[in-house]
């Protein structure tokens, strides 16, 4: 029986042996949660913002079509710090009593006006209303979330005064409401208009509803004379602003700004507006229609930075907890490489993977994941990316000898050491130094420290000097790859000698 016992330890502890080695580890890399972005590389992010996901933590999602800086924006107010500024830096703010509000249509911010006399803004010079004379075409626009949108109440306001002659004549630009609609009032602005003792407006036929949010747009374009006001990207009332209120064959009345004066965006209103953008330019029909949608169609992408695992490692699989409405999609794709300074925007090549689905071949140091996300087809729904999981299988460096014995000699060292007990062990590298833990050797003649013997079991240090004490350890590499790379053996140590008699 004791015989039986010993057989089956010596069975079991050889069988132990032979798949030293062979095993692979198991190694997660996780997004989002409680472990948050950071590996996300922001630079790389195209219209992704973070979002509030499951537990408060956050995730990633859409950003809304918030206006962006362009190089025709002229003014750019988006309400979203505590501090209002025009984004463009050609309008200085004067005085402001709207507040900050989080009930924002597009961005995180919003700003809540309560009829006080809202935000007056100064031009600089070169700014559409910092400027004197003839202007270039322009689009003002805004969104518009209204409390109750009583009569009276005002949301943008220029007045001025050129001169005619030896006389000032009255100018101004308005938007107001009128038994809930917005209505446009330009008078005396348009050169050579005289209709009406020069005053034309543009009423939205759309009715307005409190607590409801609307993007409204006026533009009007220096070629054709076109004044057009939209809501929505809908166009609500149009005038040709020319000698035969047409498109064609008329002199076109161009839009002539007196005595520089401020503007009063919310001066008599109450509620919320976000994004207020004045540009000097028009657009076309269709890309005006684009702008409204709260998300962007071709949706938004964000990219992690080259992850360092370690090498030959495998990407097996990615696990992301996602929310996708109706419509919305989302798209997962990886790839790897051992030198990320070599990597661009198209290589190493991305590859499609799905989700909590094994992938293959998808090997090497570094590792990066990308992710497209997109909105329903009217641009109202954003899908989001709770946290994700990227699953690895690593080799498993190889154990180190168990016994190293270092021999002195004169001026030489002679190291040897059992081979290592797991079979996919490839070579070895020998460490040495002056200091113990520290193996930082370049005396020897073999070379600088740590050296590479290949798969031997001993080596000797030649070119030392006598009486100093060196310290040496092994660590063994795997066949797959000499950087895969186990710990380091105990440490020994000899001392050169002269021992030699005349």
């Amino acid at each position: 029986m004791h015989l039986s016992l010993k057989r089956a330890f010596v069975i079991s502890f050889g069988l132990l042996l032979s798949c030293a080695g062979l095993s692979a580890l198991e190694r997660t890399v996780s997004l989002g949660g409680r472990d948050g972005w950071s590996l996300v590389d922001e630079e790389q992010n195209f219209r992704i913002v973070r979002g509030r996901g499951r537990y408060g933590y956050d995730c990633m999602t859409l950003d809304t079509n918030s206006r962006r800086l362009s190089s025709d924006t002229d003014l750019l107010i988006d309400f979203e710090g505590d501090d209002l500024e025009d984004r463009a830096g050609n309008y200085r703010v004067v005085t402001n009593s709207i507040m900050a509000s989080g009930g924002a249509k597009m961005g995180k911010g919003a700003g809540l006006s309560r009829g006080n006399g809202g935000l007056r803004l100064s031009g600089g010079r070169g700014a559409l209303f910092g400027t004197t004379g003839f202007t270039t075409s322009f689009i003002i626009e805004f969104w518009l979330n209204p409390a109750v949108a009583e009569n009276g109440e005002k949301v943008f306001s220029w007045r001025s005064s050129k001169n005619v002659g030896n006389s000032p004549i009255y100018q101004m630009m308005s938007a107001s409401f009128y038994k809930n609609h917005l209505e446009w009032t330009f008078t005396n602005v348009f050169e050579g208009y005289e209709k009406d003792d020069g005053e034309l407006s543009l009423s939205s036929y759309s009715t307005l509803i409190p607590d409801e949010w609307t993007h409204h747009a006026i533009s009007y374009d220096v070629e054709s004379g076109l004044l057009e006001y939209r809501i929505n990207g809908r166009i609500e009332a149009m005038r040709y602003i020319t000698s035969n209120g047409q498109e064609l064959d008329g002199d076109v009345y161009r839009c002539n700004l007196g005595v520089v004066a401020d503007i009063d965006i919310c001066p008599q209103y109450t509620g919320l507006i976000d994004d207020f953008h004045i540009r000097r330019s028009n657009e076309s029909e269709s890309a005006q229609a684009m702008r409204y949608d709260s998300y962007d169609r071709d949706g938004g992408r964000f990219v992690t930075k080259p992850i360092k695992i370690s090498p030959n490692a495998e990407l097996v699989k990615v696990d992301a907890l996602l929310d996708i409405p109706s419509q919305t999609d989302v798209m997962l794709y990886v790839r790897s490489g051992n030198n990320q300074f070599e990597w661009t925007d198209s290589y190493p090549e991305w590859i499609p993977v799905t989700n909590h689905s094994q992938i293959k071949n998808v090997k090497g140091l570094y590792f990066q994941l990308a992710v497209d996300l997109f909105p329903d087809g009217g641009g109202a729904v954003t899908p989001s990316v709770m946290n994700v999981a990227l699953n690895f299988k690593e080799i498993d460096a190889p154990l180190p000898p168990f016994r190293v014995t270092a021999v002195a000699s004169d001026s030489s060292v002679t190291l040897s050491w059992t081979y290592s007990v797991d079979k996919e062990t490839g070579g070895y590298y020998v460490y040495y130094g002056e200091r113990p833990g520290e193996y930082l050797g370049k005396e020897a003649v073999e070379g600088v420290s740590p050296i590479n013997v290949g798969n031997l079991n001993s080596i000797t240090f030649n070119g030392l000097k006598n009486g100093k004490i060196y310290y040496f350890a092994v660590a063994a590499y795997s066949n797959v790859n000499d950087k895969i790379m186990g710990v380091l053996s105990k440490e020994v140590y000899a001392r050169p000698l002269n021992k030699s008699s005349d």
